[in-house]
């Protein structure tokens, strides 16, 4: 089946490529199999250098793979370009931290001399989606090319051109061939790919779906996994909470990227006391932002990625509101070409409705109404998700306390959710294990060896 590259902006086909077929995808990994021992003797220095130079490549092509990014995906340029500058810090980040993160690590033995030696698995494949189609790549594969690992991308099917980039990026930053390679495949091949010998992991960053699918199938041959999955973050406000702040936050983390990201603030649980002053900025807020041409500067949000989710979304808000949930403004579709669906509050969100018990993944902000504090930590706890959350309050000693009872992989305060090349990343419970990012993230296709001389 081929893969189309289809503006979302007003549904025109901008490529389609042919996919591989099997003798391909074999000298892919076969190529990637011999490049392992060489690549792993690489010293840690030069290979920092190679990865310094694939930021600097990112940082001088900005605006280039911005568009490209637009185009394919959907999201606003000025989103694009904050992207590609992410990818570039994060290999910074891994550059200039490698050296400390791998170094061994002396054990306490009596009188043994032993330490722990980190040594890189060997060939790691990367499941990756569409949201944010430079990030969620850079994110895994500059710590696994730092650790002396090789790396497979199996891009989403609607993005071929951002896969193909990234294999330029590293391509032209002097990698050698096979150390990163963008494999043109679909879904039905990633679990031959798996269970092929010359595959030492897997990372996905997906639908519950896709990340049962394959935890299943690295499972069955012993290979270690990353899922990082759905959410469905709380966003709760106390009653001492700065509301203009935290309105302020709530739409950067709601509506950005479309609604389409993982830790964007989901469910707005509210205590009696700000309602209706945060519902009230919140609407004023909403109808402020304006749907534009995405290449534009002053449009305020893009069109979701795909007709297809788009239509998604909407059959969720539907059946929300006939459970009776209460649309506050927009709830519907936008006219015209493309996968437009308008900025949206839905209020009186409860137990039974779609958009309660299900990751929204577009621009709709859920509206909880809690009966108290401790019923607002309830309602954060009482989700299927565990992946981020956040909690907003002007005391800080009871927001810390707030935030360590909520059930997820990153809890923050006064702050929205985000992820940081410092900062450990991933989720608990539906929303998948594992760790990203920071020294964890590096050590995770790691084979963390025992070492022990007499």
């Amino acid at each position: 089946m081929p893969l189309s590259s289809v503006n979302p902006a007003n549904g025109s086909v901008l490529h389609v490529f042919e996919t591989w077929d099997r003798p391909r995808i074999d000298k892919a990994l076969s190529q990637a199999a011999r490049i392992v021992p060489e690549w792993r003797e690489i010293p840690l220095d030069q290979r920092a250098g190679l990865v310094r130079q694939a930021a600097h490549v990112l940082r001088h092509r900005r605006d280039h793979f911005a568009v490209m990014m637009t185009q394919e995906m959907g999201k606003l340029v000025t989103e694009s370009r904050a992207e590609v500058d992410r990818c570039a810090l994060v290999c910074d980040y891994y550059a200039d931290h490698s050296a400390e993160f791998l170094a061994d690590e002396p054990m306490a033995a009596g009188e043994l001399d032993a330490r722990v030696v980190f040594q890189p698995l060997g060939t790691i494949l990367g499941v990756m989606p569409w949201n944010f189609p430079f990030w969620q790549v850079f994110r895994f594969a500059a710590p696994a090319l730092m650790a002396g690992n090789t790396v497979l991308l199996k891009h989403a099917s609607n993005v071929p051109r951002c896969a193909l980039a990234i294999e330029e990026v590293f391509r032209d930053a002097g990698f050698p061939a096979g150390a990163f390679q963008t494999l043109m495949i679909t879904s039905d091949e990633v679990g031959r790919v798996i269970e092929d010998r010359r595959v030492h992991g897997v990372t996905l960053t997906g639908s519950e779906a896709a990340g049962r699918a394959v935890a299943a199938v690295a499972g069955g041959v012993l290979k270690p996994c990353v899922l990082e999955l759905g959410g469905s973050d709380p966003f709760v406000v106390l009653e001492d909470a700065d509301l203009d702040r935290a309105v302020e936050q709530a739409v950067v983390s709601r509506y950005r990227n479309a609604g389409q990201s993982c830790i964007a603030a989901k469910r707005f649980i509210l205590v009696p006391q700000v309602v209706d002053g945060f519902l009230s900025r919140l609407k004023d807020a909403v109808a402020a932002i304006r749907p534009g041409d995405p290449m534009k500067e002053d449009s305020g949000i893009a069109p979701m990625a795909r007709t297809d989710l788009r239509d998604e979304l909407h059959q969720q808000v539907r059946d929300s509101i006939a459970e009776g949930a209460i649309p506050v403004m927009g709830c519907e579709p936008l006219p015209g070409k493309g996968a437009w669906y308008a900025p949206s509050i839905l209020d009186r969100v409860v137990p039974g409705t779609r958009a309660y018990d299900e990751e929204i993944f577009g621009p709709v902000a859920c509206i909880l109404r809690a009966e108290d504090e401790d019923d607002a930590l309830r309602l954060a706890n009482d989700t299927r998700f565990g992946l981020g959350g956040s909690v907003w309050t002007r005391d800080v000693a009871r927001g810390e306390a707030f935030a360590r009872g909520l059930a997820c992989g990153s809890a923050f305060v006064n702050a929205m959710v985000k992820s940081d090349p410092r900062l450990p990343f991933g989720g608990i419970k539906d929303s998948g294990f594992g760790r990203e990012l920071a020294r964890p993230g590096i050590r995770t296709f790691m084979n963390a060896k025992t070492l022990v001389i007499r």
